[in-house]
């Protein structure tokens, strides 16, 4: 009767883990979001330029992009995960697209 107590604690702890690891994921992101807006906000000012508003990439958008200016990092995810790029147009004007990329899986199983 203990060996089944202490494996439904440890099945109970397993399960919890990976709840909180799920959930962690989301407020990394969130973070790192925050931080890039942060950053592009300073990058903006620094350069004398409006600070861009995110916009969502849709399929098909034309995009004119003359220099980027910062991609966020991959995000360690088996699924399509949100990432930003901040760049310049050729007339200079500031835009942050945020867009859908696969994340960065990275599976030990056999």
């Amino acid at each position: 009767m203990n060996f089944y107590k202490v494996a439904l604690g440890v099945l109970t702890a397993v399960l919890s883990l990976g709840a909180l690891a799920e959930g962690g994921g989301d407020r990394t992101f969130a973070l790192m979001m925050e931080r890039n807006e942060k950053a592009m906000a300073a990058y903006a000012i620094k350069n004398g330029k409006p600070v861009p508003e995110v916009q969502t990439y849709r399929y098909g958008m034309e995009l004119d992009i003359a220099k980027v200016v910062n991609v966020t990092p991959p995000v360690r995810s088996c699924n399509a995960v949100p990432s930003r790029m901040t760049y310049e147009d050729s007339s200079g004007k500031l835009n942050t697209l945020e867009y859908q990329v696969m994340g960065v899986c990275r599976n030990t199983g056999g």
